[in-house]
């Protein structure tokens, strides 16, 4: 049976197995789904489908930036003199704002921000100095997204091989439908696109396979039993790519980038409970080559956004 964990229903053991399926591949058989967790195809179409209707769950195509148009990743920490609320609200009414919270740490609220280039991260900035009190920002500039728990990518893909420019006006409409639903069935999209199903059907492959959506499922993670959450950032004396592979691989660890500025990585952690999360937060201070670290705990997620406007043709 599920069970309450404060307002959020916490999923019993096999829809949560059904769940972690769902995040691996949005698309996957009821067939497949009902081996992972050792129940029958039916109980699985069933279960699944409670889980939708129910709303515990959301199948989404999440689109790779690049076909977005936008190659520029930020996390920016923003230093505000008293409450913080209204800087976060006004950091997460910006387009380019993928994720806020709201922490306990050295900075009131942090943001990732998502643009097309240089240019458009500067001025993105720029407006959130202006938001009420904050006092200033700290700009860590991502090079490589080394882990995303909701990554545009799957292992047989890679990295996505294409771009905005490679997509005509049928691929962008097939992209918006599956971010909207990401189980539609190929007969529906073919109504939708104007296309013949096997014609729909091997669009909605060709942008699987190049990496340039990848179907998921969205869940709250507290229905899975995670209750704490967390972000760290640290600094090498050298090899910042292999503290990065090393942080990847570490239990817990949702989220780890590369780059340059205020750190050298910076990674997110999930956790159950302080403990779990202190065990994760130590783990990562722990590895060769961390001379620093800073961290900061999230107290409310603001924002959370998986979608993104994809370019005009």
């Amino acid at each position: 049976m599920d069970r309450l964990l404060g307002e959020v229903v916490v999923l019993d053991a096999v829809d949560a197995g059904l769940v972690r399926g769902l995040q691996g591949d949005g698309r996957a058989s009821f067939q497949a789904l009902s081996q992972l967790v050792g129940i029958s195809r039916e109980a699985a179409r069933a279960r699944v489908q409670r889980l939708l209707d129910q709303g515990r769950v959301r199948v989404v195509g999440v689109v790779a930036p690049e076909v977005a148009g936008l190659t520029a990743l930020a996390h920016v920490s923003l230093d505000v003199a008293g409450p913080s609320a209204a800087a976060a609200l006004v950091a997460a009414a910006r387009p380019a704002a993928r994720f806020v919270s709201c922490t306990a740490g050295p900075h009131a609220v942090v943001a990732d921000v998502r643009v097309a280039d240089a240019d458009a991260l500067e001025a993105e900035c720029a407006l959130l100095r202006q938001a009420p009190g904050v006092r200033g920002i700290e700009v860590f500039a991502c090079t490589d997204l080394v882990k995303d728990a909701y990554a545009p990518t799957s292992p047989a893909a890679g990295r996505c091989r294409l771009t905005a420019a490679d997509l005509d006006r049928i691929d962008r409409l097939l992209l918006e439908l599956l971010q909207r639903d990401g189980r539609a069935s190929f007969s529906a999209l073919s109504e939708r696109v104007g296309l013949s199903q096997p014609a729909t059907r091997a669009r909605v492959l060709r942008l699987l396979e190049a990496g340039a959506v990848y179907v998921t499922g969205l869940v709250a993670t507290a229905a899975l039993g995670v209750r704490e959450a967390a972000g760290i950032g640290l600094g090498v004396r050298a090899g910042a790519r292999e503290v990065a592979r090393a942080a990847a691989r570490l239990p817990g660890v949702n989220y780890v980038a590369l780059g340059h500025g205020r750190f050298d990585v910076v990674c997110g952690v999930d956790a159950r409970d302080r403990a779990e999360l202190l065990a994760g937060l130590e783990a990562l201070r722990g590895l060769a080559g961390v001379a620093r670290s800073e961290s900061w705990v999230h107290l409310e997620i603001v924002k959370e956004s998986y979608t993104y406007d994809l370019p005009a043709e």
